[in-house]
């Protein structure tokens, strides 16, 4: 391996379970953004000189997601299907950043709690088939913070496959306190797919979630006071009309939307609501901040700092905040953090870090043998 090639700009990967964020450290926002999921054609190819190829990855299979089978290769932050994750590793590195992967040392993210033999498959196939000349994995949540320019504080990452909170104390992270729940985007998805159906809009098919997923991110909201909201929708007509929104699907046809609004989001705080025995996102904040020693708990509830994409939500950080007090001691401070940019804050809080002279020493490279490689 030329020694040169570490002090190439890092690539920083966010590896997220519903969209993939790359490019290269030091740059604004990535230079790549897309859903990670990988397409392949559903129908049998009857005519010559029809779309070339069998896998279909980034932009491409978003334009053509009604003819494709969706899947996602990542469930809950762990990858289920390897072969898919490399297809996309690979997309990335050929279609998007447009230069060769042994050329660039790469950051790669990952939720905490995740099981090892995931990220030694990842370093394995990262050495192995990419060649790259160093690796560094990092916590999603960890990097939020870098992007926020704190170093002490409790970051909530809610993104696509995992919501998870680390408190983070003079730069420190605190292992035992770390709070991880598997209710996230996906799972609101799922809830809207639910109650659309229930409503008589059946989106059944791989691509039609995919629709689903873009009438979650454009009219959902999160309720500050469900008990009420659910009372003001069942006791006035024209309240619950006003607060009804049209959305117009791909075919042209015109879809009411109502209550589904803030009942499909509501499973971030309530995920009892979907069978699920987990607390909410305002339990994991709270259980992250009390289980660390009594002397930083005033400086994590005045540094709560969002990240995520679900965090974006209508009403999200009011709601949390108004919980939180509900659950800490009164009269305590709670400050919450919600970047505009905390869609990409993992991503930028990655290249933060590939570009401190720290990250080369940190970083973990080839090894002679495979078994070294992943010790």
């Amino acid at each position: 391996m030329a020694e040169a090639t570490l002090h190439n700009a890092p690539i920083v990967i966010d590896n997220g379970s519903g969209t993939i964020r790359a490019g290269f450290a030091g740059e604004e926002i990535p230079s790549c953004f897309f859903p990670s999921f990988v397409g392949r054609p559903k129908h049998p190819r009857v005519m010559a000189g029809g779309l070339e190829g069998d896998v279909f990855i980034g932009q491409r299979a978003q334009e053509l997601r009604g003819l494709l089978k969706i899947r996602y290769p990542l469930e809950h932050g762990i990858v289920t299907d390897w072969d898919d994750m490399e297809k996309i590793w690979h997309y990335v590195y050929e279609n998007e950043l447009k230069t060769l992967p042994e050329e660039h040392p790469v950051l790669l993210t990952e939720p905490p709690l995740n099981p090892r033999k995931n990220r030694d498959v990842a370093a394995q196939i990262m050495f192995e088939t990419f060649n790259v000349p160093a690796l560094y994995t990092s916590i999603q949540a960890v990097l939020s913070l870098y992007a926020s320019g704190r170093t002490t504080g409790v970051v909530l990452d809610s993104g696509d496959g995992v919501s998870h909170a680390v408190p983070v104390f003079e730069g420190f992270a605190i292992p035992n306190s770390i709070r991880r729940i598997d209710v996230a985007g996906r799972d609101v998805t799922e809830q809207l797919q639910l109650l659309l159906r229930k409503n008589g809009h059946v989106l059944h098919t791989s691509a039609e979630k995919e629709v689903v997923r873009m009438i979650k991110e454009k009219v959902c909201y999160v309720s500050l006071d469900p008990k009420r909201e659910e009372k003001d929708w069942m006791n006035s007509y024209h309240k619950s009309e006003a607060k009804s929104v049209d959305y117009i699907l791909p075919d042209g046809h015109k879809i009411k939307i109502g209550q589904e609004r803030y009942r499909a989001p509501e499973i971030l705080f309530e995920p009892e609501l979907i069978g699920l025995e987990y607390p909410g996102v305002h339990q994991i904040v709270q259980d992250a901040i009390t289980r660390t020693d009594l002397d930083l708990r005033k400086s994590l509830y005045l540094n709560i700092v969002l990240s995520g994409g679900s965090t974006l939500c209508k009403n999200f950080p009011d709601r949390l905040m108004r919980e939180i007090k509900r659950l800490a001691v009164e009269d305590m401070k709670i400050r919450i953090s919600a970047p505009a940019e905390r869609k990409y804050t993992t991503w930028i809080g990655g290249g933060i870090l590939a570009g401190l002279s720290t990250f080369r020493k940190a970083s973990q490279t080839p090894q002679p043998t495979t078994q070294n490689k992943l010790n």
